[in-house]
């Protein structure tokens, strides 16, 4: 009898996944392939996606630079493997060097990478890369493999694994944009940006020397929420010179009579972008984070690192086995927010009190939420410290997240973190200026570091320059040429 249960329980599921799993011809290859989406359901998904990620990240402000990056993508989306798709080009809010696609034709560049690049075919480049995952269907591939097996949440974006429940729904279901593409994966779709470029006209190689550019940054780490694009785009190995090699035998196959650089034209467009952490969406001195437009502050523990998102703020310990989150609840009183909260996280009340922070009304509480492993099945308890305060009917929240085993250890610091919460009133911190990328002519013949020296940079920052500029510092510029500086 238990061998018969078990047959016809594979009998079922298999059913089930046979009227999930269909399979679907690759654009690219002409192959069949395994999927679990329909393109009108990789579509829609991408449309679902779409204001979760500008909700998440911003959508940076510049017409002029999004209409650019909108009618390139059109136009490369023409010539692409699918024609019939509707692309959606957009640049985000983060100074983080990445570049993204999600299901359906939505690409993200952030302002961090399209500072970094340096003429108009790196663009072209990194455009047809990211397009050459949607054309490869390479998102719905991933996230077929994801439901075929265990769905996890990915790379940790905000929060330690520990606390999945949290971050999944902070993200608010994001954690299927940024799965790791295979080797296979980023040698197709470097491929792909290799033969778009060169169709459009432009000099494939300068996307292998912006290669160079990202290995030399070495950027382990993510930052504003989003991760870098060497960890959601990992180096299947020689990239550079494969890179070369596919633009060579394009190259060879249409023989243009030149191919389109655009440096000039590229870097007066980007001339006064926001580089590095905008002051108004929040920055760190000290320790301490500041938000100037909604003009409050508060400090954090030493050693540990905060992930700013306009979502929300999170902070975590280098082992982390803690968590804070700091976000801003929409209920229109306090107590309305507590409920709500215990609700969404199915958090069990363990007590609760009401208190003044800094002269504002409060209410604290402490509760227990049970959560499964999806994989052992096993059940674990993480203890949540909240502070619900009401800083002139707008309630802000911060939580304090660890285990119940770790709690105690972790508690008097992440308390310690709430309690500063306060109004920002100094207005040396209000007033903070962001640093701009400001596009600059040699005025004479001379090295990359006399050029720097001359328009006033310091010296702590050359190396940074060198590679935001692509050069060396011993480099030899010839007079009348632009490079980038960095200054407010």
């Amino acid at each position: 009898m238990k061998k018969r249960r078990v047959l016809i329980f594979v009998a079922v599921i298999s059913v089930a996944l046979a009227t999930v799993i269909s399979c679907a011809v690759n654009p690219v290859t002409g192959k069949k392939e395994i999927m679990l989406m329909s393109e009108a359901q990789e579509i829609q998904l991408g449309l679902s996606y779409h204001p979760q990620v500008m909700a998440t990240f911003g959508e940076y402000a510049d017409p002029q630079l999004q209409n650019y990056v909108q009618a390139m993508g059109t136009e490369m989306g023409k010539m692409s493997h699918r024609p019939n798709l509707e692309y959606h080009v957009k640049v985000v809010d983060s100074p983080v060097v990445n570049a993204f696609a999600v299901p359906g034709g939505f690409i993200y560049l952030t302002r961090g990478i399209m500072a970094n690049l340096n003429n108009e075919a790196e663009f072209i480049g990194v455009l047809g890369h990211e397009m050459g995952h949607i054309v490869y269907r390479h998102s719905v591939s991933q996230q077929t493999k994801q439901q075929l097996g265990t769905l996890l949440l990915i790379g940790g974006m905000i929060a330690s694994p520990k606390f999945a429940n949290y971050a999944e729904q902070a993200m608010q279901g994001l954690e299927l944009l940024f799965l790791s593409f295979s080797r296979d994966d980023e040698r197709e779709a470097d491929a792909i940006g290799s033969e778009y470029a060169t169709k459009l006209g432009y000099d494939g190689t300068k996307m292998a020397d912006f290669y160079k550019v990202l290995i030399k940054m070495n950027m382990a780490q993510s930052e504003g929420g989003v991760p870098t694009f060497l960890s959601t785009h990992p180096d299947p190995g020689d990239r550079y010179n494969a890179v070369l090699r596919n633009t060579k035998a394009w190259q060879d196959s249409l023989r243009l009579p030149s191919y389109k650089v655009n440096a000039d034209s590229y870097l007066q467009m980007i001339d006064g972008m926001i580089y590095g952490e905008d002051p108004k969406q929040g920055y760190t001195r000290d320790n301490t984070f500041y938000h100037p437009e909604l003009r409050f502050k508060f400090s954090y523990p030493l050693g540990w690192n905060l992930t700013n998102a306009p979502t929300q703020v999170s902070i975590q310990p280098a082992d982390g086995r803690a968590l804070i989150l700091f976000t801003l609840a929409t209920q229109k009183t306090l107590e309305s927010a507590v409920d709500s909260t215990l609700a969404m996280y199915g958090l069990q009340l363990q007590r609760a009190e009401r208190r003044t922070v800094n002269g504002m009304p409060a209410i604290i509480t402490l509760s227990v939420q049970q959560s499964q492993n999806q994989q052992t099945g096993a059940t674990a308890s993480n203890s949540v410290l909240s502070y619900f305060i009401d800083y002139g009917s707008t309630f802000y929240v911060f939580h304090g997240v660890s285990t119940d085993a770790d709690f105690a250890a972790y508690a008097p610091t992440m308390e310690a973190s709430m309690k500063t919460f306060a109004r920002l009133t100094d207005a040396s911190r209000i007033n903070v200026k962001p640093k701009r990328v400001y596009v600059k002519k040699t005025p004479r013949t001379s090295t990359l570091a006399s050029t720097l020296s001359y328009y006033g940079m310091p010296q702590d920052m050359m190396e940074e320059l060198a590679l935001l500029n692509n050069m060396e510092l011993t480099d030899q510029i010839p007079a009348g040429k632009y490079i980038k500086i960095v200054s407010e």
